[in-house]
């Protein structure tokens, strides 16, 4: 999908500048909502490693100017969330592929956090070349205002650039969300082991997956699973991490329950950069319909309006305790975090398992429009082309009707089937079908 909602608008360019015996960066940003539009700062204060945060930016910025799939690159800027303490930069390669957060700690920086809020930030090209100047022993201001976040090096010229927010990137963050927090961890690897495993990764574009494993105290690569391994779909990816390698503490590897999804987290101790990787090259988070099941129960807008009211500080939280300080029940709960998810608010930390707020536009349209699938299993409901055929303890065989043609829906205990073209191509990796949605939705309202 590239039809756009928005574009962010940024009155001047971000800058890296020169100031007596350090360097400022100042952000350029701007926000959908007025309201965070009109924050004069979100925080201003020093980088207390600015050599090293220079180069996780400059990692970030490597993400969104790649693609590894069909889709060309085109230039998106990240995103930034200042609340709770931390500066959280988040962005998509241009195929949706591959997700990257630099979660900044309290410790990362010493300055004041302002006010909450989420909003894009200018990337440009001068700046990130002005990154790569940035000294070791060098002071950096670094400043998240109402209208740039900017770091200064030299005489920034005062254009006005407009960046469109792609629908795919709020359907990716929808599901790697959903992704991340069905993920365990595998491995944890020092400096040195990364150095090892990194060493092993093929040049150029290594086709099939690739799995890490662990044999005789060494990490390496094989082109065969093996009980415990981490699947990595399109290895070359991998290579993203490369520039920041010589400063991890640790580097943490996860895998999701399906093993279709991983996210490495590297570790420097103040500040952590995640990278999490789709099944393969060819296949985007936006596609992927992690989210859909959880959408398929009904809760009021009530309900999702008073839970977003309640995130609005971008703190972390835990559903479970918000669910029992406010007498929600946990599968009600669930269903509210993922028409949350679903319109891009929400994001989870997969090293702190808790998830976090973006202040994004609340826009309850954007489950439907961005969700065809969910959309058009509604439309099936709706005009009563559903028909279950047995309904039983852990058993419901279904009729719903398709195209020219009726299909059979299967649901067994946790397992779900149907005879549809959409089942037969992707048994269920890339999200339930339109049938086993509207399935759901009967039973759930019935």
């Amino acid at each position: 999908m590239n039809s756009t909602d928005f574009q962010y608008q940024y009155a001047a360019s971000s800058t890296l500048a020169r100031e007596g015996a350090g360097s400022l960066l100042k952000l350029a940003h701007h926000s959908e909502i007025n309201e965070v539009n009109n924050v004069p700062c979100f925080f201003w204060g020093s980088l207390t490693e600015p050599y090293l945060t220079a180069r996780c930016w400059i990692t970030l910025a490597k993400v969104v100017r790649s693609s590894f799939g069909l889709m060309p690159v085109s230039l998106r800027d990240p995103i930034v969330s200042v609340g709770a303490e931390k500066l959280r930069f988040e962005g998509f390669s241009s195929c949706n592929g591959v997700y990257v957060r630099l979660d900044m700690l309290p410790e990362a920086v010493d300055g004041e956090y302002v006010a909450s809020g989420t909003t894009n930030v200018d990337f440009n090209e001068p700046m990130i070349h002005a990154l790569n100047l940035v000294q070791k022993n060098e002071r950096v201001v670094l400043g998240v205002g109402q209208r740039e976040v900017s770091v200064a090096t030299e005489k920034a010229k005062v254009i006005e650039k407009k960046v469109a927010l792609p629908n795919r990137w709020i359907k990716g963050l929808t599901n790697v969300q959903v992704s991340l927090a069905r993920m365990n961890q595998l491995f944890a690897l020092n400096r040195v082991q990364c150095i090892q495993l990194f060493q092993a990764v093929p040049k150029g574009n290594a086709k099939g997956t690739y799995y890490i494993t662990f044999r005789s105290g060494k990490y390496s690569l094989s082109t065969l699973a093996t009980p415990g391994s981490v699947r990595i779909g399109g290895i070359q990816r991998l290579r993203l991490l490369e520039g920041i390698l010589p400063w991890v503490q640790q580097m943490h590897l996860y895998e999701s329950e399906d093993r279709e999804t991983c996210a490495a987290v590297a570790d420097f101790g103040k500040m952590r950069l995640m990278m999490a990787f789709s099944p393969d090259a060819t296949r985007g988070f936006s596609g992927e319909g992690s989210a859909l099941e959880s959408l398929t129960q009904q809760v009021s807008n009530e309900w999702v309006y008073g839970l977003n009211y309640l995130l609005k500080s971008n703190e972390t939280f835990d559903p479970t305790l918000v669910s029992i300080e406010n007498d929600v029940d946990f599968g009600t709960m669930d269903s509210l975090v993922a028409h949350l998810s679903a319109m891009g608010l929400l994001g989870y930390d997969v090293f702190e398992r808790q998830h976090f707020y973006r202040r994004l536009p609340f826009k309850a349209e954007r489950i439907l429009g961005l969700n065809p699938r969910l959309k058009n299993a509604q439309k099936l409901v709706s005009n009563d082309d559903i028909v279950i055929l047995e309904n039983r303890a852990g058993h419901v065989e279904a009729r719903v009707k398709g195209t020219g043609v009726f299909h059979t829906v299967l649901l067994h205990g946790n397992e779900a089937k149907c005879t549809c073209q959409w089942f037969t191509s992707y048994q269920g990796k890339r999200g339930l079908c339109k049938h086993v949605l509207a399935v759901q939705m009967v039973l759930d309202a019935g």
